[in-house]
């Protein structure tokens, strides 16, 4: 079952006592190193045991220390990333810090989320506790989870609870697309593409969208090359010329149409295949095609030439 943080954060306003997925500080200094050691090894084992929250100015039973939280309330999110990287080397972000009062009191919370794999931690959590001696909050190579109340090294039974977790996960996420695919209405159609696939834009704004294909690939012309595909492939008494390419574009707005035509920044115009099939199916339809489209291309220039005048 997924752990929904916000659920945890209302039953941690009102808990007397830690859990798996809540931890109580009574303080919590940010210029403190041991302070600093102790709420990293413990969000990252909230963050490995599926998330969880930790209540800042709260003592172990549940009520509240009291103590002045301003210094925490000034803590930057991005310095929590920055500590957790140092001992674990991964740039877990996935926790909100919020505030609430408890009997007159404030205190500050930090909702931990879930990792997609286990933290593990690369460092030694080292403090200095009296002249000359040191603690260790967790050690180089460790993998923490929550057991209980408690912050512990993990063994094979956490780490079969996470991955069971995870591939559960996986497994929902498979499942609501099968059943999209199931409750599919009828006559729509499943289609499985491998990576290199190619495919032809429409205007249909309703279609798939998969992965486009190159400019050149998919727009191969320049306005000499249609020219000659045209020529080539119907024999006319006068040339399709330039002339005739740019009366096109502009009567029929072919700029317009994406499935024809393409133009970079900086480049020359570039057309499509379906361009040049597209001209030769109007010319079989109608041989006064190009004539009429000349004659409909001067109009649209003489219509100008008046708006300027």
């Amino acid at each position: 079952m997924r752990i929904k943080i916000e659920d945890i954060f209302e039953k941690a306003k009102n808990a007397k006592r830690e859990s798996k997925h809540i931890e109580f500080k009574e303080r919590f200094d940010p210029a403190s190193n041991e302070d600093w050691c102790e709420i990293v090894k413990d969000i990252v084992a909230l963050a490995n045991s599926g998330g969880g929250c930790i209540l800042i100015g709260v003592k172990n039973n549940g009520t509240p220390s009291g103590v002045d939280l301003s210094a925490v309330e000034r803590l930057d999110p991005a310095q929590i990333t920055e500590k957790i990287a140092r001992y674990t080397g991964e740039q877990f972000s996935d926790f909100e810090i919020k505030e609430f009062n408890k009997n007159g009191y404030k205190v500050i919370a930090l909702l931990i989320g879930k990792t997609s794999y286990p933290m593990v931690f690369t460092r030694p959590g080292t403090y200095q506790v009296e002249q000359g001696k040191q603690k260790t909050a967790f050690a180089k190579g460790t993998i923490y989870f929550r057991h209980g109340a408690k912050s512990e090294p993990g063994n094979s039974r956490d780490l079969e609870i996470f991955f069971t977790r995870k591939l559960n996960e996986v497994k929902k996420d498979w499942f609501k697309g099968i059943r999209k695919v199931v409750n599919a209405p009828q006559g729509y159609k499943i289609v499985v593409l491998p990576s290199e696939a190619k495919i032809r834009l429409v205007d249909d704004p309703k279609a798939p969208a998969y992965r486009k294909i190159t400019s050149d690939e998919f727009y191969p012309h320049r306005r000499k090359e249609v020219m000659n595909e045209i020529n080539k492939k119907l024999h006319l008494k006068k040339k399709f010329n330039q002339y005739d390419v740019q009366a096109i574009r502009k009567v029929y707005e072919i700029d317009k149409k994406s499935t024809f035509f393409y133009k970079s920044k900086f480049g020359p115009p570039q057309y499509s295949p379906n361009f040049v099939e597209w001209i030769i199916n109007q010319y079989n339809k109608n041989h006064n095609f190009f004539e009429e489209t000349r004659r409909k291309f001067k109009e649209l220039q003489k219509q100008k030439e008046v708006k300027k005048c």
